[in-house]
C-alpha cells in the first residue's frame, strides 16, 4: 500500500474501535454482510491444514497477502478498499455462531458508524462542503441560501461560534492597545521579573537591553559609538542612567553608627565613616566593606556613602550606595552588627493600585488580558515607576529596638544620573535653572510646592538657598569638574527642566571669558563648597513624595504650550512651576598615576522618582551621548581602577559573576566544531575561561615553603633555579628547550603530564572547578595604602635610562631587602594584588590572558634587539586526545545499543548505563579535563597571574591590560630582576603561544 493510501485510510478510521476489521472482499453472507472474524487459534489451524508441510510460527509467503491469481498491482484496488491480509480469513461457512458474540461485534460497528457520521473529520464549515459550483458567498452568513438539508446543521455551527466568540473575546485594534492607559498596564505587567527603569523605553528603542541583577539594562548602543563615546568622557559629556544602584538609609545616632560602622571596614584601605571631611556631609567617600571584625578576608564590596549635613540634632542620616550584585550580603551584615531583626513597617501597596489585586489574567491564545468584575469597564490605574520594585509583602525598613538604629531601602526612590566630560558643568548650567522664591501659594486646593512656601518664609533658608545658586552659576566658568575637590556635595532646589527645553538640540559650551577674572571662582577652586551649602530637601522622605505626586503631566505641559499667543516661546509658569530638590556630587575621574590626571570626572545628580524623563530629555538636547554598561566598563578600564563586580574575585558577587561568565564562554566554545576552535591543551593553556585564584596562590605558597626563602640569581645552587621561569627549588623540573625566532624551536612539541609539574600535596593538586568557591579564605586581595605604595616603588627600574624620573612616590620608601618584604609575605602568603599592563610593542591583550616572568636570556635577548617580540611557547601535546575519542566511540556504541533495544523491546537492562552516561562528564577536545596541575609551572614561563580586562587603549596608542598577580611571586620576580628591568613581565592570550614584553606598574 502506498503511503498516500495509508494515510487516507488512517484519516477514515481514526474513529474506529480496534476490534473492527474489513475484509478484503464482500463475504458470502446475504446482504452484503461480513462474518465474524475468527480467532487467532483458529486462523492457525486452519493454515496448518491448508499448508500441512510448512513448519510452524510466522510465515511470510506471498500467498498470505495476495489471494490466487493476484498480482502486486492489484493490490488495494477491489471494492472493498484496503485489502486484508495481516490474517488468513476462511472463505467456509462456520458451522455455528454465538448470538451474544456475533451481536456484539455488529453493534460495535455501528456504534463506529454513527460516531463517525456525527463527527465532523474536518475542520471545514456546512457550506463549505458543498461542490464549488453550489457555494454561494451569502452562505457564510446567511443560512437560508444553504440547501433545506443542510440549514439546520448550519444554525448549530452559527450558535456555537457564537458562544464560542463570547468566551474567546477578539484582540482589540492596534489603536485601542497603544492607549497610554493600556500601555501603562502592559508596561507594568512586563517588568515583574525584571524592573525597568524610568529611561527604559526611551533605551529600549537605541540600546541593546541586557537582563542583569533584576533589572532590564542598556548594554551598548545600537549604532557605531565605540570611538564616539571615548571622544565624549574625553573632550564632551557622556550620561549614564545609574538609577539600577541601590541606596540603603541609616538613621540613628552618630555615636551608635560610627562604632558599628568601625567594625566593617578599616582604615589600613583608606578612608572611613569617621572621617572628618565626610562626616561633616561636604564630601562622597568611597571604601570597601569587610564581615564584622574579619578584616582583610570576608570582602563584601565596594561602597560609596553620603552623610547628611548636621542639623543641631545627634541624630544622623546616611546614605550607603551600594551595587546591586552585592546589596543582600552588604544588607544582611548591616541587620547583623546593628541588631535589626525586627521589620519596622511592610510596603503596602497604595489605594490607587489596589484594584489591580482583583484583576484576573486571562490569557488566550498568545495575548494577555485583564477582566475583573466590571468586565471591559476596568480602567487598569497607572503605576509611577519604582512603586512596583519591592515585594509588597517583603518589608523594606528595619529598626533595632536595643540601638534604636533603623536601616532603609530606598531603592528606586532616588534617581542617579551620571555626567562624564569637561562639558559637564556647561550642560548643567543651562539645563538646571535655580527655582524662584515663592512665598503665596499657587493654588489652596493643591499641595503643589506647598513644602517650598514654607521654608521660604525662612530668612536663614532663603539666603541659603541664593547661596547655593550662585555657587551652582560659578562652574560655568570650570573648564572641567576635576577642578572642583574630589568627592564635593552641593544641594540645590532647581525649577522644572522642561520650561526650558530648546526648540532643537544644542551643544553647551563654557564661558571662560564671563568669569575669567572672577575671585569667587578663584576661591572655589582652593576651599571647595561650603558645609552649609552641602544641604538639600531630597533627604526629607515627604518632600520627595509631594514632588513626586504633583508633578505637572507632560500632556498638561504641551496643552499650555499650544495656548501660548506666539508658537515657540518660552513658557512662563510662575507660581504653578514645580521645585525639584536634588544633590549634585562631583565625581574625581582618575586619581591613582600619574598619567592623565583627572580624566572622566563629572558629576552625579540625585533626582527623586518620577522625575526621570523630566530631567534625561533636557540633557539630550544640550549634546550629551548616551552611554551603557560597556561604556561604564570602558570608563573604569581607562581610570584603571577595579569594576563592580566583575574586578573583585575575593567577594561573592565576583565569584558569582566569574562562575556566569565560566558558563557563557564554555557554552560559546562548544557551539563550534573541534577544528574551527581553539585546542587550548596544546596551547598549553589550563584555565581558559576562569581564572584560577585559589590555585594560583596555593601553588606561589608552596613554592615558597618548598626554596625555605627566595633565591638570588647567584645562589650557590644553580641546580634549584635553573632560569627565571622554572620552579624555585623543583628537582623534578624538566628542562624546557625554549623556543626563539633565532633557533626556529617554536613548533617543537613540549610534552607535560598531568603528573608533571605538579605538587605533591593533594591540596595543590584540586580542581579549581571542584572546590568549594565560596570559601573567601583560600585568598586575598591585598588593599592596603601603605604596602601598595611600597610594591609600586619597587616595580619601577632604578637604573638605566628607562628608570623613573620622577621619584615623589619613593620617597620614605624602603629598599627592596629580605628584611623587608619576609614579613609581608609571612602575614600574606596567600595574596593578590592589582596592577596595571601596557604593552612595549605591538599586541592587544585579551580576557584571562597569562602574565608570566620572563626568563634571564629573554631579557637579554630583548636589551640586544630593541625591536624583539617576546619569545614563543613550545607547543604541548594533548594527553587527552586518545580519551576523548574513545569516550566519543563508546557513547556512539551506547546509542546504538540502546536503539537496538528499543527496537526489540526487551527488559530495561540499559537504563542503567544510560544514567551512567549522563552522570559522567564529557570530555571536551582541546580543555584540559583531568585536575589541574601546578599552574604556575605548566608551561615555559612562570605564570604570575591572570589578566581580568584588557584592550587596545585609546588613551596611550597601544595595549592596556588590568589584571591580578600573586604577591609572593611578584617580590620574587622583582627581587631576582636586575635593576634596570624591574617591573617587565610576559603577556601570552589564551589562544596563542606568542609572549609580549609588558610593564606592570602599580597604581595608588
Amino acid at each position: 500500500m502506498s503511503g498516500a493510501r495509508e494515510k487516507k485510510r488512517a484519516k477514515k478510521m481514526r474513529n474506529q474501535p480496534a476490534s473492527v476489521t474489513l475484509p478484503a472482499e464482500p463475504g458470502p453472507f446475504g446482504g452484503g454482510g461480513s462474518r465474524a472474524c475468527p480467532t487467532p487459534g483458529d486462523v492457525h489451524s486452519e493454515q496448518q491444514q491448508k499448508f500441512p508441510n510448512q513448519p510452524s510460527g510466522p510465515s511470510y509467503r506471498k500467498d498470505q497477502y495476495f489471494s490466487k491469481g493476484q498480482s502486486r498491482g492489484e493490490r488495494g484496488r477491489g471494492r472493498g478498499g484496503w485489502q486484508g491480509g495481516h490474517q488468513s480469513v476462511s472463505e467456509e461457512m462456520p458451522k455455528y455462531i454465538t448470538v451474544s458474540a456475533f451481536a456484539q461485534a455488529r453493534a460495535a460497528e455501528i456504534n463506529a458508524m454513527l460516531k463517525a457520521v456525527s463527527q465532523k473529520s474536518s475542520n471545514s464549515l456546512v457550506f463549505q462542503t458543498l461542490p464549488r459550483h453550489m457555494r454561494r458567498r451569502a452562505m457564510s452568513h446567511n443560512v437560508k441560501r444553504l440547501p433545506r438539508r443542510l440549514q439546520e446543521m448550519a444554525r448549530k455551527e452559527a450558535e456555537k461560534a457564537v458562544h464560542q466568540k463570547k468566551e474567546q473575546s477578539k484582540t482589540k485594534c492596534r489603536k485601542a492597545r497603544r492607549r497610554h492607559i493600556n500601555l501603562v498596564a502592559e508596561f507594568n505587567h512586563r517588568q515583574r521579573k525584571n524592573i525597568w527603569l524610568e529611561t527604559h523605553i526611551w533605551h529600549a528603542k537605541r540600546f541593546h537591553m541586557v537582563k542583569k541583577w533584576g533589572y532590564c539594562l542598556g548594554n551598548s548602543p545600537t549604532e557605531k559609538s565605540y570611538r564616539a563615546c571615548y571622544r565624549a568622557m574625553t573632550k564632551q559629556c557622556l550620561l549614564q542612567d545609574l538609577s539600577y544602584y541601590c541606596c540603603l538609609e541609616l538613621k540613628g545616632k552618630e555615636n551608635e553608627l560610627l562604632k558599628q560602622l568601625a567594625r566593617i571596614c578599616s582604615i589600613d584601605t583608606g578612608l572611613t565613616f569617621q572621617d572628618a571631611s565626610c562626616l561633616s556631609g561636604r564630601f562622597e567617600g568611597s571604601l570597601n566593606l569587610y564581615r564584622a571584625d574579619r578584616y582583610p578576608e570576608d570582602m563584601l564590596g565596594p561602597v560609596t556613602f553620603i552623610w547628611k549635613p548636621r542639623d543641631g540634632s545627634e541624630n544622623r542620616q546616611l546614605w550607603i550606595w551600594v551595587h546591586p550584585a552585592l546589596k543582600q550580603d552588604i544588607l544582611k551584615e548591616l541587620k547583623a552588627i546593628f541588631q535589626c531583626s525586627e521589620p519596622e513597617e511592610i510596603c503596602i501597596s497604595e489605594p490607587v493600585t489596589a484594584s489591580e489585586e482583583k484583576q484576573v489574567e486571562v490569557v488566550t491564545g498568545n495575548k494577555r488580558k485583564k477582566e475583573d468584575k466590571e468586565g471591559e469597564k476596568a480602567v487598569p490605574v497607572k503605576k509611577i515607576i519604582g512603586d512596583g520594585t519591592r515585594d509588597p509583602f517583603q518589608s523594606y525598613s528595619w529598626i533595632s529596638r536595643t540601638t534604636g538604629i533603623a536601616i532603609s531601602d530606598r531603592t528606586m526612590e532616588i534617581l542617579r544620573y551620571r555626567l562624564i566630560g569637561p562639558l559637564s558643568n556647561s550642560i548643567l548650567t543651562e539645563t538646571l535653572k535655580a527655582a524662584s522664591v515663592q512665598t503665596e501659594m499657587a493654588d489652596s486646593e493643591t499641595e503643589l510646592n506647598n513644602w517650598w512656601v514654607e521654608n521660604c518664609k525662612d530668612s536663614e533658608k532663603v539666603s541659603l538657598h541664593q547661596c547655593q545658586s550662585a555657587i551652582f552659576e560659578l562652574l560655568e566658568g570650570m573648564s572641567s569638574p576635576s577642578d572642583m575637590p574630589p568627592g564635593t556635595i552641593l544641594g540645590l532646589t532647581v525649577g522644572d527642566p522642561r520650561v526650558n527645553l530648546p526648540k532643537k538640540k544644542t551643544k553647551a559650551m563654557p564661558d571662560f571669558e564671563k568669569y575669567q577674572d572672577n575671585d569667587k571662582v578663584r576661591q572655589l577652586y582652593l576651599k571647595g563648597v561650603p558645609a552649609d551649602c552641602a544641604h538639600s530637601f531630597i533627604w526629607d522622605h515627604d518632600i520627595c513624595k509631594n514632588v513626586t505626586e504633583n508633578k505637572i503631566s507632560e500632556q498638561d505641559l504641551n496643552h499650555m504650550r499650544a495656548q501660548l499667543l506666539v508658537p515657540g516661546s518660552h513658557l512662563d509658569l510662575g507660581p504653578c512651576e514645580s521645585k525639584i530638590p536634588i544633590l549634585l556630587v562631583q565625581q574625581p575621574g582618575k586619581m591613582a598615576g600619574e598619567d592623565r590626571p583627572g580624566w572622566g570626572s563629572g558629576w552625579d545628580i540625585y533626582l527623586p522618582k518620577g522625575w526621570g524623563m523630566a530631567f534625561w530629555i533636557p540633557f539630550i538636547y544640550r549634546g550629551v551621548r548616551v552611554g551603557g554598561l560597556q561604556e561604564a566598563l570602558k570608563h573604569s578600564e581607562y581610570q584603571k581602577t577595579p569594576h563592580t563586580p566583575n574586578d573583585f574575585p575575593d567577594c561573592q558577587a565576583g565569584m558569582q559573576f566569574a562562575k556566569e561568565l565560566e558558563t557563557s564562554l564554555l557554552e560559546k566554545f562548544k557551539r563550534h566544531p573541534p577544528a574551527k576552535r581553539a585546542n587550548y591543551v596544546k596551547l598549553g593553556t589550563l584555565s581558559p575561561f576562569i581564572c584560577p585564584w585559589g590555585q594560583l596562590t596555593k601553588n606561589w605558597e608552596g613554592r615558597m615553603k618548598a626554596s625555605g626563602g627566595f633565591l638570588c640569581p647567584s645562589s650557590p645552587h644553580p641546580d634549584c633555579c635553573t632560569t627565571e621561569g622554572q620552579t624555585l627549588c623543583d628537582p623534578k623540573a624538566e628542562a624546557v628547550r625554549e623556543a626563539s625566532p633565532e633557533n626556529g624551536e617554536a613548533e617543537e612539541t613540549m610534552e607535560i603530564t598531568s603528573s608533571e609539574g605538579a605538587l605533591k600535596t593533594e591540596d595543590l593538586t584540586q580542581d579549581f572547578g571542584e572546590r568549594d568557591e565560596t570559601k573567601t579564605s583560600d585568598f586575598i586581595v591585598l588593599r592596603s595604602e601603605k604596602l601598595l605604595m611600597q610594591l609600586s616603588a619597587w616595580c619601577y627600574p632604578t637604573a638605566g635610562k628607562d628608570r623613573r624620573i620622577r621619584l615623589i612616590s619613593r620617597l620614605g620608601q624602603k629598599e627592596m631587602t629580605e628584611d623587608v618584604f619576609l614579613p609581608i609575605l609571612m602575614s600574606y602568603p596567600r595574596a593578590l594584588v592589582w596592577v596595571n599592563l601596557s604593552l612595549l610593542r605591538k599586541g592587544n591583550p585579551e580576557l584571562h590572558a597569562m602574565i608570566c616572568i620572563p626568563t634571564e636570556d629573554d631579557l637579554l635577548h630583548l636589551s640586544k634587539d630593541k625591536l624583539f617580540c617576546g619569545p614563543q611557547e613550545p607547543k604541548h601535546r594533548d594527553i587527552f586526545k586518545d580519551k576523548v575519542q574513545k569516550q566519543k566511540e563508546e557513547k556512539k556504541r551506547k546509542k546504538k545499543k540502546k536503539k537496538d533495544v528499543k527496537s526489540l523491546e526487551s527488559d530495561p537492562a540499559g537504563i542503567p548505563d544510560e544514567e551512567a552516561t549522563e552522570d559522567h562528564e564529557d570530555l571536551v577536545l582541546g580543555l584540559w579535563s583531568d585536575a589541574l596541575p601546578d599552574v604556575t609551572s605548566h608551561c615555559s614561563r612562570t605564570v604570575l597571574g591572570y589578566v581580568t580586562r584588557g584592550d587596545f587603549s585609546l588613551a596611550v596608542g597601544c595595549g592596556e591590560a588590568l589584571g591580578f598577580v600573586s604577591l609572593t611571586g611578584l617580590i620574587y620576580m622583582l627581587h631576582n630582576q636586575p635593576a634596570d628591568k624591574k617591573g617587565l613581565v610576559l603577556l601570552r592570550t589564551p589562544a596563542s603561544l606568542q609572549y609580549r614584553f609588558a610593564r606592570l606598574t602599580i597604581e595608588v
